[in-house]
């Protein structure tokens, strides 16, 4: 079996991020799409990070990217999600907590089959929850027409820093002049990499023939129609819904069960050797080794009186 990047989130993976309890805190509207697509195009730039598909709903929100390293990871979600709570909670007059938790990042596996399908998840958002017909008639941010590069994932950047050191300054400056405009850009998934751009485009639209039909049929079975535009943009933040439809998250995103074995198998090893370091440097070993990936511990704590 070819050998599979195990240490994610190095490589390619699925990050989810959701909204305190899933209060519709990130609206569809055309002023909430500009600042996020402003904040994430600005960490793309400033971190270096590969995205390749992109969607956020009312509740949460769902990128596939490539990261280098951990550290590269942590760093542009620190900055996505800190930057878009303030920028959408300054909009929507939010001041409670933004986010209900850490962003979770689960791994794909390097299968054609698998990377496709996390993709045809990501870019159902608004379909197979049957609030839209079509993934392009989401007025919130997805990443559909930019993946066939029909339409930019543009958006502006505020620089509130130098907007705050202006106004400390009392210098009178139009809003103009503390804004960027920022896009994110996206590249096909590592197994579509060498693909022609026809070859790319064709495999993009047989997903959304499929993802259409699967709305279709969500809507016979239920009878519900989808939304008007008018209702998907209807949001009051100060909403708690009274249930939320959850899954346990899977260790890895993998399409066959020897893949998913060998990554347990792997994991486990990973725990193993990073505990026996721990203890080792918890008893004095400062040359304790860490498997490759970790985030060792600090340093212990050495009492007064044993100096």
């Amino acid at each position: 079996m070819r050998k599979i990047r195990f240490h994610s989130p190095f490589g390619l993976s699925e990050i989810t991020v959701r909204t305190f309890q899933n209060r519709p805190l990130l609206p569809p509207i055309p002023e909430a799409v500009d600042l996020i697509l402003g904040v994430l195009g600005r960490a793309q730039r400033t971190y270096g990070l590969a995205i390749h598909a992109v969607v956020f709903l009312s509740t949460h929100y769902h990128l596939l990217v490539t990261a280098t390293d951990s550290a590269q990871l942590a760093a542009f979600m620190g900055y996505v999600n800190s930057n878009i709570a303030r920028e959408i909670g300054r909009l929507i007059g939010w001041s409670d907590k933004f986010w209900g938790r850490r962003y979770e990042a689960i791994p794909i596996s390097d299968e054609e089959s698998a990377q496709v399908a996390r993709l045809h998840y990501v870019l159902a958002h608004g379909v197979k929850e049957g609030l839209v017909v079509r993934p392009e008639d989401w007025p919130g941010v997805h990443s559909w027409q930019a993946l066939l590069g029909e339409a930019p994932l543009s958006g502006t950047w505020h620089d509130r820093t130098r907007e705050y050191e202006a106004r400390r300054a009392r210098k009178s400056r139009e809003e103009r002049d503390f804004t960027q405009a920022e896009q994110v850009v996206l590249t096909p998934l590592p197994c579509w990499s060498g693909l022609e751009s026809a070859d790319l485009r064709e495999r993009l639209v047989d997903l959304h023939r499929c993802i259409v039909a699967e709305g279709e049929a969500l809507r016979r079975a239920s009878g519900r129609p989808p939304l008007r535009p008018e209702e998907l943009v209807a949001v009051d933040p100060a909403v708690r819904p009274q249930t939320v439809k959850r899954s346990p998250a899977p260790r890895i995103h993998a399409a066959s069960r020897s893949v998913r074995e060998a990554f347990r198998r792997a994991y486990h090893e990973f725990t193993v050797a990073f505990r026996t370091a721990s203890e080792a440097l918890k008893g004095g070993d400062r040359n304790a080794v860490f498997p490759p990936g970790s985030c060792p511990p600090h340093l212990p704590w050495i009492p007064l009186e044993a100096i």
